[in-house]
């Protein structure tokens, strides 16, 4: 297997974050790589500083297994580095390389093609429980933003927060609630049946916290384009043929891909045994949010904006 070198740059940039590391006490260095390099000697250069290869590219995980450092496979093909970079220190995460209060230095391409020239200091528990506003624009959907942050919002408070001590699981299907509505059937007494709309609001405090004690039962709420609770305990029917999903994902997750695919909904699924929220649109995963202790913000364009200045 050919192995790329360092250009003299990026040979700087792993020295300053190994010096990086140790001043911030880093957990570790995140390399986010396209090409095969002599991961054995990163390591070397970091110290006791742990290496952690992520890549979308098959050749460089399987050199960084031959140097035995630690890797991360990028399964899906984000649009920017960004997004790629937050992909893998979440796998980092599900594969316990990380811990969510960790602080790490990431080293990737962000300019020059292929080769390493930033470096960053990423405080998890800072960075993975902030969602931007255009992270859910991104997903192209007749769904109004204010409604999916609210469905989101609540989402993460469930998995993070459990009910009365106990990890609980929740799905929400957000937008064209006549077609879901058509697409399931009840499992329960619908307990939001024959309440005036006002009453079914998720605007207000009141009704958030019913919808997180009835996460409780199995089924599905369904939620309005302009977030009302339509039905709750909903089983979904759609079928689930012609789908990938990750391995280890259960039944809520594959009928949460179902109904994304069939209606253009956009589903909501907490995992009962994670915490993980993880959004639906055409049948595929397009976004993840880890349960992290700090609640997660949203922040306005205007706050965006002067915070990457």
């Amino acid at each position: 297997m050919a192995r790329h070198q360092l250009n003299k740059n990026a040979e700087v940039l792993v020295e300053s974050a190994r010096a990086l590391a140790e001043q911030q006490k880093a957990s570790a260095v995140v390399l986010l790589a396209e090409l095969s390099y002599n991961f054995a000697e990163i390591q070397k250069t970091l110290g006791d500083v742990p290496l952690i290869v992520a890549s979308d590219v098959e050749d460089v995980i399987e050199a960084a297994k031959k140097d035995d450092v630690n890797r991360v496979a990028l399964l899906e093909e984000p649009e920017t580095r960004q997004m790629q970079l937050v992909q893998g220190l979440l796998e980092a995460l599900a594969d316990e390389l990380l811990k969510t209060g960790d602080t790490i230095i990431a080293l990737y391409a962000a300019f020059e093609h292929q080769q390493i020239d930033s470096i960053s200091i990423i405080p998890l528990a800072e960075h993975l429980t902030r969602l931007t506003s255009r992270d859910l624009q991104r997903l192209e959907t007749t769904v109004p933003l204010d409604t999916l942050q609210l469905v989101v919002n609540l989402a993460v408070d469930i998995g993070k927060e459990g009910r009365e001590g106990k990890a609980v699981g929740a799905l929400f299907v957000v937008g064209n609630h006549r077609k879901v509505l058509a697409q399931s059937h009840e499992q329960i007494h619908d307990p939001f049946k024959g309440y005036p709309k006002k009453e079914r609001s998720l605007r207000s405090a009141r009704v958030r916290e019913s919808v997180k004690e009835l996460a409780q039962i199995d089924g599905a709420f369904v939620i309005s384009s302009d977030g009302h609770c339509e039905a709750a305990g909903r089983i979904l029917d759609a079928p689930a043929q012609g789908l990938t999903l990750s391995k280890g994902l259960g039944a809520r997750h594959w009928a949460a891909a179902a109904i994304s695919k069939t209606t253009s909904a956009i589903a909501i699924a907490v995992s009962e045994s994670t915490g993980t929220v993880r959004i639906f649109r055409d049948g595929m995963v397009v976004l993840r949010i880890e349960p992290i202790e700090r609640a997660m913000t949203w922040r306005g364009q205007d706050q965006e904006s002067s915070s990457e200045s």
